[in-house]
């Protein structure tokens, strides 16, 4: 049998079956025959099947041909023979994937209320799953966590994952402990960066895809727009015909097609008739996605993709149980290889039940658990039977795009502020990251007192840096560097994806400022009726450092910037990420209002009146490219004679610059300065400062 599957310019596919008992039809009903025709031929896994994919008008896509339908392995443990492998029907184990703000954490809030978690009379905040502090203040997810509910007899272990590149690590480590993924997608902006991200990473693991289009209750809600667009995405991922054949059996409208408002906490078939709750969602988890395939009477093995810690239990490992049976009081051996084994004894054993951990005895395969008693346990490592047992495959993680110098603190006002203030505090604390966060790499410097810390992105390290500072710890950081690789004796550098939402009244600034920074357009297209329109540029990862600020000043504070590693390509060139220069303190003391007025006509300050400073501390931005000595602590000399009235003096309101700010505002030549109470930023005293 060949499918043909053609795009049209607006995007509604064109399907064609070479079978005499098919007939051809519009859009409304091409998706629900196609998933019919599949169906009804009852291909399975074994069959191979040609299809010949013709996207027309869509440049970026090539024909694929001979597409395996077998559903890749790569979540099968290397060392469990197939034949033993049964599936459990009591449970499904799902991942909440999406791109950032498409609603993955209200729509657990949902799901949690809905299946009584919660006292009907209880208060709960909302986003419950974002426990962190950094969480709620920013509004983002940034670790992923667990929780589980019960539909009818079926348990349904849930792992809410981040939404935001710079965090795709979390989403990479959760993956091998699930067998499906429920891929939320906004209904007006469709699939984004992130989207593409998960969904490549989950059609990887040959993990089933449920697609959930959620937010329809927007006014300007495009749901037809919404799942041509995913249905091209999995196409362009290359996902395999066990994958496309799900996503066509959910599409059916009068089966599968979930549409959802998780704020409201309701879902259904069609847009236009949604039930008042989740019913529909929880049917389509317990229908398209597999329980998980166990072992059940073999040795034991669990991969351990989380660490929690706990003041009491100390070190609680977090996985799901692949093969055999875990106990209480079971000696157990923690392997990173075969040949590097260590062993313990499991003190206490948890599984998750609603919103929290429930001792157990025993957990069987196929279930999420946490263990205690397990020593130093890292994530990656396998928890396996003391006598046969055998290490799973260890996790794979993208490698880091961006780095950072970290340092101790150099300034006159070291230790004023901090508790730990050492080298010693500093990489102890650094190294102790790396336990959990994987994706992130550290690096000794070229002295013993800086560190080099690798992550994915800007906002990667500088989440790990403001944990630090909130737990007491004083340090310096210099600016942001992309990581660069050499082939064939020629630089490359990597390349990300940058999708803009911007009012279109401001398209031509936000074009301007994207073409200086050697971004190259891709794609640009109208969002429904709301005025505005999401441009997509391939550009240097260089380009983005520093690009919020001016982007958010070009577009008056209306864009939306989300940008997502593409690939290594040449080096573009140089690239101008700051236009203006630095006003620098000339002096140390306390800044008065008299300095203050004469300087603020220099530039943009950063300090007020009465603020303490330090020789080097940047308290400005200058109006020209160059850099400006000044002294904003002079006081105005006092006489007995009274040559004139008193002069008020009026300042301009000075620059409140976030952390986030100040890394991205540094160049070559500054650092930040770091302290619990305080973030300055300096001229960087160990580089030459010319005074213009």
């Amino acid at each position: 049998m060949e499918i043909a599957i053609g795009f049209q310019t607006s995007l509604k596919p064109s399907i064609s079956l070479r079978n005499p008992n098919f007939i051809k039809s519009s859009y409304t009903n091409s998706s629900i025959l196609l998933a019919n025709q599949i169906l009804g031929l009852g291909l399975s896994s074994s069959v191979n099947t040609s299809r010949n994919l013709k996207l027309n008008n869509r440049s970026r896509f090539s024909n694929r041909s001979s597409i395996n339908c077998a559903v890749s392995a790569a979540t099968e443990p290397a060392t469990v023979e197939t034949t033993q492998l049964v599936r459990r029907g009591d449970v499904r184990n799902i991942a909440i994937v999406a791109h950032v703000d498409h609603g993955k954490t209200t729509l657990v809030d949902g799901m949690l209320r809905q299946s009584k978690v919660f006292r009907d009379n209880q208060t709960v905040q909302e986003r419950i799953m974002d426990s962190n502090d950094l969480e709620r203040e920013r509004g983002i997810t940034i670790l992923s966590k667990n929780t589980s509910i019960f539909f009818k007899d079926t348990k349904i272990n849930i792992i809410d994952t981040p939404g935001h590149s710079d965090f795709g690590g979390e989403v990479e480590r959760v993956l091998n402990m699930v067998e499906g993924v429920l891929l939320v997608v906004d209904s007006v902006e469709g699939p984004m960066p992130q989207t593409r991200f998960v969904l490549k990473k989950a059609l990887e693991f040959g993990l089933s895809v449920v697609v959930v289009v959620n937010k329809i209750d927007r006014s300007s809600a495009r749901p037809e727009f919404v799942v041509n667009s995913t249905f091209e995405l999995f196409i362009e991922l290359n996902a395999n015909d066990e994958q496309l054949k799900l996503y066509l059996f959910c599409m059916q409208c009068d089966f599968q097609t979930i549409y959802a408002s998780g704020i409201n906490g309701k879902a259904g078939l069609s847009p236009e008739n949604l039930a008042d709750n989740l019913g529909p969602l929880f049917e389509a988890i317990i229908r398209c996605i597999p329980g998980p395939r166990i072992n059940k009477d073999g040795a034991l093995q669990m991969l351990v993709t989380n660490i929690e810690y706990d003041e009491h239990k100390g070190r609680i490992g977090i996985g799901r149980l692949h093969a055999g049976k875990l106990q209480r009081g079971m000696d157990v051996k923690i392997c990173t290889s075969e040949a590097e084994c260590k062993f313990a004894r499991v003190s206490e054993l948890f599984v998750y039940e609603n919103f929290s951990r429930v001792p157990v005895e025993t957990v069987e395969a196929g279930d999420i658990c946490a263990v205690c008693g397990v020593g130093d346990v890292q994530i990656g490592e396998t928890i396996a039977d003391k006598a046969v047992g055998k290490p799973l495959p260890a996790i794979k993680m993208e490698e880091p795009t961006v780095k950072m110098a970290f340092s101790i603190n150099i300034s006159p006002f070291v230790g004023r502020e901090g508790k730990y203030v050492t080298s010693r505090n500093l990489r102890d604390r650094l190294y102790r990251e790396l336990e959990r966060n994987l994706a992130m790499k550290v690096e000794d410097g070229e002295t013993a007192d800086t560190f080099i810390v690798s992550g994915r992105g800007t906002l990667h390290i500088t989440i790990l840096i403001e944990n630090m500072r909130r737990e007491g710890y004083e340090f310096m950081v210099g600016p942001p560097k992309v990581i660069n690789k050499r082939v064939d004796d020629k630089v490359y550098e990597p390349y990300e994806i940058a999708t803009v939402e911007v009012p279109e009244e401001y398209m031509g600034s936000v074009v301007e400022l994207l073409g200086k920074r050697r971004g190259q357009m891709i794609d640009m297209q109208g969002l429904g009726s709301e005025g505005t329109s999401i441009v997509k540029y391939k550009i240097p990862t260089r380009g983005l450092l520093g690009l919020r600020n001016a982007m958010l000043t070009a577009s008056r504070g209306t864009a939306i910037l989300n940008t997502i590693f593409d690939s290594y390509g040449p080096w573009a060139g140089e690239i101008n990420t700051r236009e203006h220069g630095s006003l620098v303190a000339f002096e140390g003391g306390t800044t008065t209002s008299y300095a203050l007025c004469s300087s603020q006509e220099r530039g943009q300050l950063f300090v007020r009146p009465g603020m303490e400073v330090y020789k080097g501390q940047i308290v400005g931005i200058y109006q020209r490219p160059s850099d400006l000595s000044l002294n904003v602590c002079k006081r105005k000399a006092a006489t007995n004679v009274r040559s004139n009235k008193e002069v008020s003096v009026v300042l301009d309101t000075a620059l409140d610059y976030s952390l986030d700010d100040c890394i991205e505002y540094i160049q070559e030549d500054e650092l930040v300065e770091v302290t619990p109470s305080s973030v300055r930023m300096c001229k960087n005293p160990k580089i030459a400062f010319k005074k213009k």
